[in-house]
């Protein structure tokens, strides 16, 4: 993504870009890590033309999980600010047969699997006696069966998979505007891959954000100093 000239650069925002450890310096909150990160988006747009886009699904998303993170409106503000809000062309976008072909394959081979996790579940549950487990006053081991197989289930049907609108939402408006996208999730970034667009971790892109900035200016600094060379011949 880098050997494209920053001028022509669109990226497209997940929600786990904005959530993620990873985005933090040590001894950061998230809502310190967040301004940090939407002054880098604001510098990007300003001195580069970088854009970022956002279905407004993904939006909607993004601003529960910080409203149940109590951050500031400061940050809402810069979000509505910088980050433009799109709704993908779904009836535009054409999507490769083939694509959709492995999709359902893939959903039917986890779902099968997942068949198999909760007979396993049935059988464990028959031979745990209904005794509370240790240190439990108020779990059984059948409990301990279900819970299992909700965390087994969970990750054998959707993790590494595309599991909802949102997702898809944002693979389309990237597909639509020749977008990077930019997420944490490994589901999306597989998916991207099959269509064919550009992708990175949620965690490189600030660093992404401020080399462009930094060679941005390394740029201007050597234009100006061959300027007043020039005044000074």
């Amino acid at each position: 993504m880098a050997e494209e000239l920053p001028l022509k650069q669109r990226f497209v925002l997940d929600t786990s870009v904005f959530i993620t450890d990873e985005i933090r310096a040590e001894d950061e909150d998230i809502e310190a890590a967040l301004a940090r990160f939407m002054d880098l988006i604001a510098d990007a747009k300003l001195e580069l033309g970088i854009s970022c886009y956002m279905p407004p699904s993904i939006h909607e998303e993004l601003t529960t999980m910080l409203a149940d993170r109590d951050v500031d409106e400061e940050i809402y503000s810069k979000i509505n600010t910088w980050i433009i809000r799109k709704n993908p062309a779904h009836f535009e976008v054409m999507i490769p047969a083939e694509v959709v072909y492995e999709f359902v394959h893939e959903m039917s081979d986890r779902v099968n699997r997942g068949l198999r996790i909760s007979e396993r579940a049935v059988r464990d549950a028959q031979e745990a006696e209904d005794e509370y487990l240790e240190d439990h006053d108020h779990k059984t081991q059948t409990d301990q069966v279900i819970a299992d197989l909700r965390d087994k289930y969970r990750r054998t049907l959707r993790q590494g998979i595309l599991d909802s609108k949102e997702d898809f939402d944002l693979l389309i408006l990237a597909r639509e505007l020749e977008a990077g996208v930019v997420t944490e999730d490994q589901g999306i970034i597989n998916w991207a891959e099959d269509f064919g667009l550009r992708y990175m971790r949620g965690r490189e892109f600030p660093d992404l954000l401020s080399e462009y900035l930094e060679a941005a200016e390394r740029r201007e600094e050597l234009a100006l100093s061959q300027a007043r060379s020039a005044e000074d011949e």
